[in-house]
């Protein structure tokens, strides 16, 4: 009798499974909370301010016998249960969390904008015709493009804190990626983990190192001369780990965790292997589009601090532009009723991954939410793991603020939402264990950044997979081992910083 292949779940099962685990622990965590401060902090001559914890006010919540409470989560939430959402209400409130400028609601709106407008773009063929054209230009050097890209990305995250933009560029490369012979694993490697590893390894990043360092008081970007061989490292790290990986793989397809959920790249390729891809002048202009679209992005993020609401209207504005140029170009013999036709196709295509951002979502509701003023199982499992950290030596406390950073991110998956939760907790920390606030800033880089590529809340993480049709349960057999090297030298770090007295 043969043996039946183990199959990984589909990731609505997993997050439903973690649905499950959370609800259970509501049955015996009492509910904690803190109360919260504003603090202000100047990036680039700009003064921010921003709400945090206040560190020394948690509190259980207790009844009127003064005993803690414990409030486990209703299978069915109601308005009369203080408008929390119980378990099977976990898809649509995950789903309607947060607001127009951030949250899940955002995001999942986000992705199936900017979907729907690379639905268009592909409708016109100028991306197949492009990838054609570089296989032809690269002439069997196609490996080449790794360490160029996860260059560029990963200095993206750095700089101006790229990471939900790189989802549009999925979409590109591992079509690119697959057609040379390797996966779409090496695609996301080189566009949304680069954009992460650049984030957590980052010197000036204004959207976690900036608000890190301006709650943990100490002067914001700070550090450059420890951060910037740091990314150098890691950034290098990931080029290697990527090449010898792209390299197993164009040896031995089967070898790649994503062969199956490629087939279909495979074969369009193959069907079309012997076809002429034309690459006319409306093919060129639909890519030029697409560098304008990016150019203008950067620029919005950098100079005028452009996010989702922004830059999704403008991947939108990228869409219109290009089925414009198809129509006039007749570009794959386009009408105008194609351009809707196609916007729809590329929105259903990341309908799912939409989906998984508000289920995902429903797990920190699930916990009470991430509001550090109300009472919450979320607020008191900050408040035990912090208080685990001392009594250590300064480099094993440092080292855990660093584990600390990495398992709360599977919570909080924000850079500075994180940084307002936790770094108001581990910066006084670091002074009673003898650590200093700038140590406990890079350990919450490193932790938070370098799991945003793994952990299956992250919304950005599962657009990108659905991007490139990839399972998170098939992504995650490739990325812990990747995680396994980054723990060892983001370790390594941490405690080089402390050795050294990084200040």
């Amino acid at each position: 009798m043969e043996k039946k292949k183990f199959q990984m779940p589909h990731t609505y099962i997993i997050i439903f499974g973690v649905i499950l685990v959370a609800a259970l622990l509501t049955c015996f965590i009492p509910l904690g909370k803190y109360d919260t401060k504003e603090i202000t902090y100047t990036v680039n001559g700009s003064e921010k301010t921003r709400t945090v914890v206040d560190p020394d006010s948690f509190q259980y919540i207790l009844d009127e016998n003064g005993n803690k409470v414990t409030q486990a989560a209703p299978i069915f939430g109601t308005e009369d249960f203080g408008g929390r959402g119980g378990i099977v209400n976990y898809v649509f409130e995950g789903m309607t969390a947060g607001s127009r400028g951030g949250g899940a609601v955002a995001i999942i709106a986000f992705t199936l904008v900017v979907g729907g407008a690379f639905g268009i773009v592909l409708r016109t063929g100028a991306v197949e015709g492009g990838i054609m054209r570089v296989i032809s230009l690269t002439n069997g050097k196609e490996i080449i493009l790794i360490p160029i890209l996860i260059t560029l990305f990963s200095l993206g995250g750095a700089v101006f804190g790229m990471g939900e933009e790189a989802i549009p560029f999925v979409m590109i490369l591992v079509p690119m990626f697959i057609a040379m012979g390797y996966d779409a694993v090496v695609g996301i490697m080189c566009s949304y983990v680069a954009t992460q590893i650049g984030f957590g390894s980052s010197w000036q990043n204004p959207f976690g190192l900036a608000v890190a360092q301006g709650v943990a008081g100490i002067p914001v970007m700070s550090g450059a001369w420890f951060r910037i061989p740091l990314w150098i490292f890691f950034t290098g790290l990931t080029i290697v780990f990527t090449m010898r990986y792209a390299v197993k793989v164009k040896k031995n397809p089967t070898m790649s965790v994503a062969y199956e959920s490629d087939r279909e790249y495979r074969e369009d390729f193959k069907n079309n292997e012997n076809e002429e891809k034309p690459f006319t002048l409306g093919h060129k202009l639909v890519l030029l589009d697409i560098l304008v679209c990016m150019i203008w992005t950067v620029w919005g993020v950098v100079k005028d601090g452009y996010y989702i609401p922004e830059i999704a209207s403008q991947f939108f504005v990228m869409g219109l532009v290009a089925g414009v140029i198809g129509l006039i170009f007749r570009l794959n013999d386009m009408h105008l009723n194609d351009i809707p036709a196609a916007f729809n196709q590329g929105a259903a295509d990341l309908l799912g991954a939409a989906m998984c951002v508000g289920m995902a979502q429903g797990i920190i509701i699930i916990l009470g939410g991430t509001d550090a003023s109300s009472g919450t199982v979320l607020n008191t499992i900050l408040h035990s793991l912090s208080g685990a950290m001392q009594n250590f030596p300064p480099v094993v406390s440092a080292w855990l603020m660093y584990v600390f950073q990495s398992v709360f991110n599977f919570f909080v998956v924000s850079g500075s939402g994180q940084a307002a939760l936790t770094m108001p907790i581990m910066a006084p920390l670091a002074d009673l264990v003898g650590v200093e606030r700038q140590v406990a800033v890079l350990a919450f880089q490193l932790g938070d950044a370098f799991t945003n590529f793994i952990v299956p809340t992250s919304g950005c993480l599962l657009g990108a997979l659905a991007a490139a049709k990839l399972e998170w349960g098939s992504w995650a057999k490739f990325q812990i081992k990747f995680q396994a090297v980054l723990v060892v030298f983001a370790s390594l770090a941490v405690v080089l910083g402390v050795v050294i007295g990084l200040s």
